[in-house]
């Protein structure tokens, strides 16, 4: 759980074993190559490996695919990507052509068929189009235009006026275009056979499909291996390279040098650089790397929140879904999934984050006490496991308001101690020092614990001094002042982002008293409609909690994510960095 420490390297050798050497790198695998090219930064080419998936997308999709070619020695997946791009495009281009045609053509339908004049035939006059609504009319005829009523239906006339130029009117006008109706159905023919042809010629290629399939990985890298090139420096007879790259991998590197007689030079990142982030977690908590990294990526210098982000997302789920059984359905949906998800690198790494959820939301729903929205019976084991009673609104705002005080604290305590220098993290020490005073009075009042009541405002107080003397530790006096009195304006914010945890006890009382209330709606069906009304209140039931359910997991994702990486972030994060992205190897 940390950020792993990365080593600048510089390489330089001849230039015939340029692409040896980065064939060489991408089998290692632990090299990111810093442009060293003017222009290069993105190291574009033309090669068509990124658009990949695009292309197998698009033969996927074909409704009338060939049978598959199997082996062919003639096969070449470039040029077969390119014809299927270039195809992809054109189809797309009569698509768009043809749907403009089709609304022209209906823009033509209430003004009959008929051919433009040539302009010079015209003298200059020229014929507009509009249409007017019927209490307008009499103000069109008043115009001294010369025009026409063409069509009339029960809301609008359509009216055709002579002029040199466009008249002021009260209706904007109708624009056909330049051409006529038999003109747009003529060019409509032919775009509809030319889409034809470019549909046969896509099932054509289909048959390619699984000979593309299998070369992905292989054009992927020989695609990485051009933008690796063009990233490098070369000077003939000589090449550089640099890039970055982990430094417990330095050794392997040393080695391989001395062998191919490169020139070798590591050093650690300067304080004026901006090295990419590789976090490192154990397998089963690397969800939480894509949890954080949906958001942002941590900069360099910053820290690991993947832990943390991974347990506070599922107790946050938890608390807005506020039911066992629910929380059993998840349950059994994994269960059933199980095998499933871990047939692919991605499900096998979700399958942890989802058992999580699944027992932190069994032993939520526990405590309050929720089975669909029912109680457990008064003697039984689940009656005495109910220690929290939803209903009790100061106690679970405390409860949520604590939780809020404990991660804004985290995230500031983090943030702090990441400073290789302890005056640059004071600033956040006093953050955490006034969210701290909050939490004394949130376990004084809420929870009646003991604590002495000048705590909270000592804690408070001493806070609001650092951030005030540190937010700018080394400005000018005046300066370091101003930017102090600036931070202490972010007391409002610190006060609304804890009180934005309260949406936890809200979402898990919505869904509480939604599912209470199906119960209830169900349990009347019953008794006013004996018979007929066991029927329908089954269906109130199911469709009722599909639809609780489903509302608790979006309400789940979204406002479990959001506290994380909006109020969370805020205080944990300041500083964004970029993902470490090597050049390496995906054919196996």
């Amino acid at each position: 759980m940390s950020i792993v420490a990365l080593n600048k390297v510089t390489l330089l050798g001849l230039s015939d074993d340029k692409m040896p050497l980065l064939t060489d790198l991408q089998a290692m695998g632990c090299v990111e190559i810093i442009p060293l090219r003017p222009g290069e930064e993105n190291g574009e080419t033309g090669h068509p490996a990124p658009h990949m998936a695009e292309a197998l997308q698009f033969l996927r999709d074909c409704p009338n695919r060939r049978r598959q070619v199997r082996e062919a020695a003639d096969f070449d997946p470039e040029e077969v990507v390119r014809r299927v791009l270039e195809v992809r495009r054109r189809l797309h281009d009569l698509e768009t052509e043809r749907d403009d045609l089709i609304k022209r053509l209906q823009l033509w339908e209430p003004w009959g068929d008929f051919e433009f004049a040539p302009l010079e035939e015209m003298d200059g006059w020229r014929l507009w189009f509009y249409v007017v609504p019927h209490a307008d009319l009499p103000r069109i005829q008043a115009l001294p235009y010369p025009q026409e009523v063409v069509r009339r239906d029960q809301r609008f006339s359509y009216v055709v006026l002579i002029a040199r130029e466009a008249p002021q009117m009260p209706v904007p006008r109708v624009r056909l275009g330049n051409r006529s109706r038999r003109q747009l159905l003529s060019r409509l023919d032919e775009v509809e056979l030319a889409i034809e042809d470019t549909q046969a010629e896509r099932a054509w290629l289909t048959r390619w499909y699984e000979l593309l399939r299998r070369s992905v990985a292989r054009l992927q890298d020989r695609a990485a291996l051009e933008t690796a090139s063009a990233r490098l420096l070369e000077n003939r007879p000589v090449v550089a390279l640099q890039g970055w790259m982990p430094a417990e991998r330095s050794p392997d590197l040393r080695s391989y040098a001395r062998k191919r007689r490169l020139a070798l030079g590591l050093e650690e990142p300067a304080p004026d650089d901006a090295p990419p982030t590789l976090l490192r977690n154990p397998p089963w908590l690397r969800v939480g790397e894509d949890l954080v990294n949906f958001y942002m990526t941590p900069g360099y210098r910053t820290w690991d929140p993947s832990a943390v982000v991974f347990f506070s997302f599922a107790v946050f789920f938890a608390m807005i879904l506020a039911d066992a059984g629910y929380a059993a359905l998840l349950g059994l949906g994994l269960w059933l999934w199980w095998k499933r998800l871990g047939s692919s690198a991605t499900g096998r790494r979700y399958r942890p984050l989802g058992l999580t959820i699944v027992i932190f939301s069994l032993a939520y729903g526990v405590l309050v006490g929720s089975y669909f929205g029912l109680s457990p019976p008064p003697a039984s084991l689940p009656a005495r496991l109910h220690l929290l009673d939803m209903s009790d609104t100061g106690l679970m705002m405390a409860i949520s308001i604590l939780i809020g005080c404990l991660h804004i604290v985290f995230a500031s305590t983090m943030d702090a101690l990441r400073h290789p220098r302890l005056v640059d993290g004071l600033a956040s020490v006093g953050w955490a020092l006034v969210v701290s005073g909050g939490l004394v009075l949130v376990l004084g009042r809420g929870f009646g614990l003991p604590l002495p009541p000048p705590l909270a405002g000592v804690l408070a107080a001493a806070g609001l001094v650092l951030v005030m003397l540190y937010s700018a530790p080394h400005d000018p006096f005046p300066g370091r002042l101003l930017s102090g009195l600036k931070g202490l304006t972010a007391v409002t914010a610190a006060f609304g982002d804890v009180l934005s945890y309260l949406r936890l006890f809200a979402l898990g009382l919505a869904s509480g008293s939604l599912a209470a209330q199906f119960n209830q709606m169900a349990h009347g069906l019953i008794e006013s409609m004996p018979g007929t009304g066991l029927v329908i209140a089954l269906l109130v039931v199911l469709l009722g909690h599909g639809v609780n359910l489903a509302l608790g997991l979006a309400s789940g994702l979204i406002h479990g994510l959001r506290l994380n990486v909006i109020e969370f972030f805020k205080w944990g994060l300041k500083e964004e960095g970029r993902l470490f992205q090597p050049l390496k190897r995906t054919e196996t």
